[in-house]
């Protein structure tokens, strides 16, 4: 049997939502050639001196990542993603590149620079040519839960739901000039790490400790930083963070994958407060279901996790809409369904793309439409504070 968490922790959140935030990877390319640049370093730097807003860079010197602060509605979120990108790429203007909200470089080989951190100088000697090709952008979602052990049992009740959110923001068609046939070709670059992609049904916290014991003595992972599931008990916050998805296209794409995720944390909480069991579906099947989600996006086919049938990924979405309908309060309710109806009408980031290159043939009209859908709403700043102060 699962242990379940106290009910002084399960009480805790009663009668307000929960906090969350958003990070998000962006990819630096070059005004002209828009290939990678490794440049992250600078954009961060100039950000801190021009705005005092602080970024921070990644294991890719080509990367920059963006941290909302703890948000309390989903207006907040949007603010603070619309602020933090435009002053990364008005940065990266300044320095002659270009800011995208691409899962993977669309041109340009594999081969990265590693920024030069002592952390990131380390997993490059670990982890060899795969840190040596990994140059893609996520989006990752923090929501607050009252403990560790009631995060390992919110984790449990999110993951059947982990390919549902990966059609969402599926954004990276192309790498190296051609199509790649999938939505998401970051999610299969990124699925060659030791602990990407879904993770195990974890029966307690001291059941999650262990794995990551195991995996640490395996060398693995070099901290419990590095247990990379798309869904995880953070290492350092107090919160679930679902890490499932590309960088969203838009930033109104990246507040309906939040507002989904911090739905299905509360809609978690409350089982757990009627002591109702997670399904345990098999890891083996969420990594089957996950790869169909990467492949088709949100216009294609999806596996059902629990029937085991290929169904439409739009009526996956109807039904993940439908578990958390009761979880949404009414303005949040009402800003879901307008933006799954402009998701509906556009199709998503992939889908996009493909458009934009299908009129002339050209990478380029794909590199000018992503770097509009990146500002897509943000081409302006109200002058309201936004970001972590640096």
């Amino acid at each position: 049997m699962a242990d379940q968490p106290s009910e002084a922790a399960m009480g805790s959140l009663v009668g307000a939502a929960p906090t969350l935030g958003v990070e998000e990877e962006f990819l630096l390319v070059d005004a002209l050639t828009g290939e990678p640049v490794p440049h992250g370093g600078e954009v961060v730097e100039s950000v801190r001196s021009r705005f005092g807003v602080a970024l921070d860079v990644e294991l890719a010197a080509s990367q920059v990542e963006v941290q909302t602060p703890v948000c309390r509605d989903l207006a907040d979120v949007r603010r603070q993603l619309h602020g933090l990108r435009l002053v990364a790429a008005e940065a990266a203007h300044r320095l002659g590149h270009r800011l995208l909200a691409v899962g993977a470089p669309p041109v340009g080989g594999p081969d990265v620079v590693i920024s030069d951190r002592e952390r990131y100088r380390a997993l490059g000697e670990d982890y060899r040519l795969l840190a040596g090709e990994q140059s893609i952008c996520g989006c990752h979602v923090h929501v607050a839960v009252p403990d560790p052990e009631t995060a390992v049992q919110v984790c449990n009740h999110v993951r059947p739901w982990l390919p549902v959110l990966g059609t969402l923001t599926a954004n990276s068609p192309f790498t190296r000039g051609r199509d790649t046939g999938y939505a998401s070709w970051r999610s299969i670059v990124w699925s060659r790490w030791p602990t990407a992609g879904p993770p195990p049904y974890f029966e307690s916290l001291a059941h999650y400790e262990s794995t990551c014991d195991a995996l640490l003595a395996a060398g693995a992972i070099r901290d419990r930083r590095m247990v990379y599931w798309d869904v995880r008990p953070s290492a350092h916050l107090p919160t679930v963070e679902v890490r499932v998805a590309d960088v969203a296209a838009t930033v109104d794409e990246a507040v309906l994958l939040a507002a989904l995720v911090r739905a299905l944390v509360v809609a978690a909480l409350a089982d757990l407060g009627r002591g109702l069991r997670a399904t345990p579906v098999p890891t083996e099947v969420l990594r089957a279901a996950c790869w169909r989600s990467a492949r088709d996006g949100i216009g294609g086919q999806a596996l059902d996790v629990l029937s085991g049938r290929l169904l439409p990924a739009r009526l996956l979405l109807d039904r993940l809409l439908h578990h958390v309908h009761d979880h949404l309060d009414h303005a949040d309710g009402e800003l879901v369904g307008q933006l799954v109806s402009t998701l509906d009408g556009n199709g998503g980031g992939a889908a996009r793309q493909r458009r934009a290159f299908a009129r002339a043939g050209r990478m380029w009209d794909v590199l000018d439409h992503l770097a509009a859908d990146t500002l897509s709403g943000a081409e302006t700043w109200t002058g309201e504070p936004f970001g972590r102060t640096a």
